[in-house]
């Protein structure tokens, strides 16, 4: 259910651009098992795939309050969850990180706290005190910044089938440490 909001002038790209998530998706997210609820609702083709060519900041909120909209319309069997890719808007990291702010306002002004969470993915996802080639920082980055909308519901109905789920977050780190950069690399070149 890939679609565009804000048009791309170029289809090519766009198609480009949602093969490479789903690339990223499938051998990244699902295949080193980075999150362990993605495989099903993957499986399910639950995930929607919105690209926006948003330039804005302002143009993106309104793309994301569009899509929380969407998704609290639609039954959770169809559509579980968004992945709202934005490639050429919130491309500086940092530019990115202070824009969830606004993300989170944005949630709390549509009355959707505990409705709907967004995690942040980017290109060059960087946690607090790492390094920016530190492993670790693979875990959240995609090939174009994006903004994935999570129902809560799901997340807690996950949670309660995972036996471990607090550990997730470290058992993330030590496979990246395992595969290493080279490995990171060798993912993309089949």
């Amino acid at each position: 259910m890939p679609q565009v909001l804000t048009p791309f002038t170029d289809a090519p790209a766009t198609e480009e651009i949602i093969a490479n998530t789903q690339t990223w998706l499938e051998r990244a997210v699902i295949g080193l098992n980075l999150c362990p609820f993605a495989k099903s609702v993957f499986v399910k083709k639950q995930v929607r795939y919105a690209v926006t060519g948003a330039s804005t900041a302002d143009q993106l909120l309104a793309e994301l309050e569009h899509e929380l909209t969407r998704l609290a319309e639609t039954d959770p069997a169809e559509l579980d969850t968004t992945l709202l890719i934005h490639p050429q808007v919130m491309t500086d990291f940092l530019d990115f990180h202070f824009f969830l702010g606004e993300v989170d306002a944005l949630i709390r002004n549509l009355d959707y706290e505990g409705v709907f969470q967004i995690a942040s993915l980017h290109p060059q996802y960087e946690f607090a005190g790492s390094e920016p080639d530190d492993i670790a920082n693979f875990t959240n980055r995609s090939p174009y910044p994006t903004l994935h909308l999570l129902r809560e519901s799901s997340i807690d109905r996950a949670v309660a089938a995972f036996p471990d789920a607090e550990a997730i977050f470290e058992r993330n780190i030590e496979t990246m440490e395992r595969l290493g950069h080279e490995g990171w690399k060798k993912l993309w070149l089949s």
